[in-house]
């Protein structure tokens, strides 16, 4: 009878995929009362309603600041479908859209804003710090976000409305849609398909519509799912082209009266070819690691913005498996894995002149770890270790924002190797010598010499 093959301790199990919480799930915050903050706190709900209220009935210059992905767009969109419903004449309503490298804080983009001469500014999934007031004109303004901030980190006698800690922490696209939704009957027939595409662009394809989230049963079944995440690509793409062409995405988003007019756009079909060729060209690079493991990273070349999708790309379809030590990398398998890991760092050097674009994402193993992983205190730690000392204070206002989860920033070269050299990444670690444990093999050319061969194995035994 054959016996079976001792199993060899040098190959690695195979690691059970770690369980993620469904999103909507997440255990919700409550107020002194026991009640339930979402999606974002009461008091900022009525604020941002009764801000939209007025400005729609002011009959004055409105200006919508949306960012400039599909979550951005969308809530845009959403909002100024729901200003006309309203009943303020769309030639009273401006958009602004931030210019590639630039933040609504840079210099230029105030000057911009300033030109439109609005009384209301609505600046939506921008994400917000502390700063002079959008413009130094007088206005009103609002901010309607989901990103990380503290209740100080706005600009100055703005409103705001912060979903971001109200779990389970919903889009702009989502934020915006619940505000407008009560306000006009025709909301939940113009921005519903907005509303998904704009959360799918930022959560995922695989969300689930369930409590406490609406319930899009019906927007599916008129545009079917597929239609709606093939248009979030769509939207996407002219921005991360070399071009950086925003502005066709919005005005095609803006005109579409559902996904099947964004996805036979011509425009928008050659972005996506373009994008994809180079995310293809980009993707495969080997990603180097910090000693202890916990932060893989890639560097890449590209006049695109596709860093952001090789972070998703990897956390989503390759894997990081992890030997005593040692980090081995693999290139087929389902997704990233290791038990050291815990966010990914995808860094461009092409983007900007002399800048460093980098997107930071934790893999799904990492998604369940208690304390959870945090990206944004991970790398301001990072940097506070640097030996200089003052590393922090040079990289800047757009070092580590965005979530916890999925992070990022746009810092000068030089700060950027330092911050790299501060994780240590790349360097090299010893694995220990084997201690109470079998002596190693004799070994020559790093192979163990077999001491049993045909040629002893059936000769006559020495008397």
């Amino acid at each position: 009878m054959k016996r079976k093959a001792a199993p060899n301790p040098s190959t690695p199990t195979k690691r059970k995929r770690p369980e993620v919480p469904e999103y909507h799930l997440a255990t919700p915050a409550r107020d002194g009362s026991g009640e339930i903050i979402w999606p974002a706190p009461e008091d900022q709900i009525r604020t941002a309603t009764d801000f939209i209220i007025e400005c729609a009935k002011s009959n004055e210059r409105a200006l919508i600041v949306p960012d400039k992905d599909t979550d951005g767009l969308a809530s845009g969109a959403i909002l100024h479908r729901t200003l006309v419903a309203l009943g303020l004449d769309p030639t009273l309503i401006d958009v602004h859209l931030i210019e590639k490298g630039n933040t609504i804080h840079s210099t230029s983009e105030r000057t911009a804003m300033k030109a439109s001469n609005p009384s209301y500014i609505i600046i939506l999934d921008q994400g917000s710090r502390k700063s002079p007031p959008v413009i130094d004109s007088p206005h009103k303004a609002l901010v309607i976000d989901h990103h990380h901030a503290e209740l100080e980190d706005f600009p100055e006698s703005a409103l705001f409305i912060n979903a971001c800690h109200s779990p389970p922490v919903v889009t702009s696209s989502l934020l915006t849609y619940l505000l407008c939704e009560p306000l006009h009957s025709d909301v939940a027939t113009q921005c519903d398909w907005l509303c998904v595409m704009g959360t799918h662009g930022d959560l995922g394809t695989t969300l689930k519509w369930e409590a406490p989230f609406p319930d899009m049963k019906d927007t599916f079944k008129k545009y079917t799912k597929k239609a709606l995440n093939d248009a979030v690509s769509s939207i996407n793409a002219p921005r991360r082209t070399a071009t950086y062409d925003v502005r066709s995405a919005w005005d095609i988003l803006l005109s579409s009266a559902g996904p099947a007019d964004v996805l036979k756009h011509p425009r928008l079909l050659a972005a996506r070819r373009e994008v994809g060729d180079e995310v293809e060209r980009c993707t495969h690079t080997a990603p180097k690691f910090t000693p202890d493991g916990k932060v893989a990273v890639f560097r890449i070349e590209s006049a695109a913005q596709v860093h952001p999708i090789i972070a998703t790309r990897w956390v989503r379809t390759s894997a990081i498996a992890r030997e005593s030590r040692l980090i081995t990398y693999e290139s087929q398998a389902g997704h990233l894995n290791s038990n050291k890991l815990d966010f990914i760092l995808v860094a461009n050097s092409g983007y900007l002149p002399g800048k460093v674009n980098f997107s930071c994402r934790v893999p799904r193993c990492a998604r369940s770890r208690d304390p959870p992983v945090d990206i944004i205190v991970a790398l301001k730690q990072y940097a506070a270790d640097a030996p200089s000392g003052t590393l922090v204070e040079r990289l800047g206002e757009d070092f580590a924002h965005g979530h916890t989860v999925a992070s990022g920033g746009i810092v000068n070269h030089d700060e950027f190797e330092e911050l790299m050299a501060s994780m240590r990444v790349g360097e090299k670690v010893s694995k220990p010598a084997e201690t109470n444990g079998s002596p190693r093999k004799n070994t020559k050319n790093g192979t163990a010499k077999q001491k049993n061969t045909l040629m002893n194995y059936f000769a006559k035994p020495k008397s």
